[in-house]
């Protein structure tokens, strides 16, 4: 299936991955709905920053309200759902919250797809619900494990959106993305805090545990995979990784950071910081055969020239300035 002439929905529009695959996704003239969570703020998110306003019809609603997903859902062709709750530690103390919006919204998109005929539904997961790598590099067969609420919500959704395709034959796909940086990305993230941190000329850094491995991903590779998985039909009912098969450990990823940056500031663990030990996620590596095989995607950045970009967007006064760096945000 082509993207070309379709009517275009995009879930979580105003987010970070979101809004770098609604602009995309205007470039290639499609006819897009960008959905950004209702405020009374009138605010957009991050579709605030994006060229492409004049391009888009911009929708304010919450997935949590069947109805309203229904209403948004008519006369659309695919829809790309990445509206979800992703920050890990606010799962700890407010976990109901990522029941409605992990589950029950997803829930309700996959209901109004149905309801309303759309052509493909290509519905986001994560890396997390892999959980600690029992074997690597992780392909799509690896067991799920639910090492926090956060994640346990994604793993129902997953399962929520696959049982609609067994049950109705709803065309979907399960893009399921390893870690993705870039322009825009959450505060609460750790290569934005590394980064904001030294623009900011902080002399010690401060930082969780840093044992853990990445497979990071630029976020342009990442909405590059999912273009790539919306128009590939055999990719129809499939779960389907979007990563680099590469990883790295976060202390060699701060290393580089400070590196590219000239920047010598010393590195403090904050306790606060730390995730609880059985929740923490050591070791994601993902082995992307599956979406090369399917669609010929690869990823086009290095390391290196992701994070020099990434670096460039976030050390922009007008950028630096949206930041929190002295916070932590969880």
């Amino acid at each position: 299936m082509r993207l070309s002439g379709k009517t275009i929905l995009v879930t979580g529009a105003d987010g970070f991955i979101g809004s770098h695959l609604t602009e995309m996704l205007a470039a290639r003239g499609g006819r897009v709905k960008a959905l950004s969570q209702y405020n009374s703020f009138n605010n957009w998110g991050w579709l605030e920053d994006c060229n492409c306003l004049n391009d888009l019809e911009v929708l304010t609603g919450d997935i949590r309200d069947p109805y309203y997903c229904r209403s948004i859902t008519k006369g659309v062709d695919v829809i790309f759902h990445l509206a979800a709750l992703i920050a890990i530690p606010f799962s700890y103390i407010a976990p109901m919250s990522y029941v409605d919006t992990n589950i029950k919204g997803t829930l309700n998109i996959c209901q109004a797809a149905l309801d309303n005929g759309c052509e493909r539904l290509i519905h986001t997961s994560t890396s997390e619900v892999y959980g600690t790598a029992q074997y690597v590099p992780i392909d799509e067969k690896h067991p799920l494990q639910p090492q926090s609420p956060y994640s346990a919500t994604k793993i129902a959704g997953d399962a929520l959106a696959t049982s609609f395709y067994n049950t109705f034959n709803l065309p979907l796909v399960i893009a399921r993305p390893f870690n993705t940086y870039g322009p825009r990305q959450s505060a609460r993230a750790v290569i934005p805090t590394v980064i904001t941190q030294i623009a900011n000329g902080a002399r010690q850094i401060k930082l969780g545990d840093l044992r853990p491995t990445r497979d990071l991903n630029f976020v342009t590779d990442t909405c590059r995979g999912f273009l790539s998985l919306a128009e590939c039909d055999e990719a129809v009912g499939q779960t389907v990784n979007i990563g680099s098969n590469y990883e790295i450990s976060m202390a060699d990823l701060v290393n580089l950071i400070k590196e590219i940056m000239g920047s010598d500031t010393r590195i403090v663990t904050e306790e606060e910081r730390v995730r609880p030990e059985n929740s923490e996620v050591f070791r994601l590596w993902c082995d992307n055969s599956k979406i090369k095989a399917l669609t010929g995607f690869k990823p086009e950045y290095t390391i290196k020239a992701g994070l020099e970009k990434t670096i460039a967007w976030f050390a922009d006064p007008e950028n630096l300035k949206k930041y929190k760096a002295d916070i932590y945000n969880v």
